[in-house]
């Protein structure tokens, strides 16, 4: 089956090897915000934005490592807004030869566990390729459900690609 993974807590020190990580996953499919130039910031951007989320009780990040290495990244970004502070959105990604191997279930888990007992949140929300059918299967096993589409969500090489908007209400 392959050597076992880890799972993570991203830190400050993770800076330049996620940003890396990004330009892979990035230049895999066209299912995420960015492509293959990755994140347009710098290793202490990237350091500054880790440590502002491993100090948020409400945000956190996690890595899922092979043999040390990235292999995908999953985040939860609570508000802090009064009216807002019950939900929180999630991301997700997993380099493509690493597919359908529990990676991403194992980061979603999670996710969901740190959304619900640490950050106190009750919908989780996500964006996800409306043709992203692999995607959309992990998300429905886990209770997300779909609420809508954004049509014209990301622009890909001239070309519109819709996105579908999925919650997960973790109270009531």
């Amino acid at each position: 089956m392959g050597t076992e993974f880890v799972i993570t807590e991203a830190a400050p020190k993770d800076a330049g090897e996620l940003l890396e990580y990004l330009k892979i996953v990035g230049s895999e499919t066209d299912n995420l915000s960015f492509g293959a130039q990755g994140l347009p910031i710098s290793v202490e951007q990237e350091r500054e934005f880790l440590k502002t989320i491993q100090d948020s009780p409400v945000s956190a990040m996690f890595l899922a490592k092979k043999n040390g290495r990235i292999i995908g990244n999953a985040n939860f970004e609570g508000f802090t807004k009064e009216r807002m502070k019950h939900r929180g959105t999630f991301g997700i990604s997993v380099i493509k030869e690493e597919w359908g191997r529990g990676v991403g279930s194992r980061l979603l888990e999670k996710i969901i566990a740190f959304a619900g007992n640490e950050a106190h949140a009750e919908i989780i929300s996500l964006e996800v390729q409306s043709n992203n059918e692999r995607a959309i299967r992990l998300y429905r096993k886990y209770g997300f459900e779909k609420i809508g589409t954004f049509r014209g969500f990301t622009k890909v090489d001239g070309k519109y690609l819709d996105f579908d908007l999925m919650n997960l209400y973790l109270e009531g």
